[in-house]
């Protein structure tokens, strides 16, 4: 059973941050447990790290990756965004004052 949900709600990373592909899926992981949401997997560039959540509301997805990943010291590096589905254009939730959003 598919469920289509509304949005894509991404969060990233820089490459160049403290974090690395095993603490990328540690994190995936530990979102697995605590979200509400699905977790739709991650990809991992040259410029930055990705992990993909599915979800009906992306602001409560976003509150509760915060709440869960915020006492962590990656959390200064990390950015979040959400779009529709159908959609390109990003809606920037984190950090404030980000004007842009994109995946390499």
């Amino acid at each position: 059973l598919t469920i289509d949900m509304k949005y894509q709600l991404v969060i990233q990373w820089p490459a160049s941050s403290t974090l690395d592909y095993d603490a990328l899926i540690e994190i995936e992981e530990i979102l697995e447990e605590h979200l509400s949401d699905r977790i739709d997997g991650h990809d991992a560039g040259s410029s930055e790290m990705n992990i993909f959540i599915h979800t009906d509301d992306a602001e409560k997805a976003f509150d509760e990756v915060r709440e869960v990943l915020s006492a962590n010291d990656f959390w200064v590096d990390a950015k979040a965004a959400y779009r529709e589905m159908e959609s390109e254009d990003y809606v920037v939730l984190w950090p404030a004052g980000l004007k842009t959003f994109s995946i390499a």
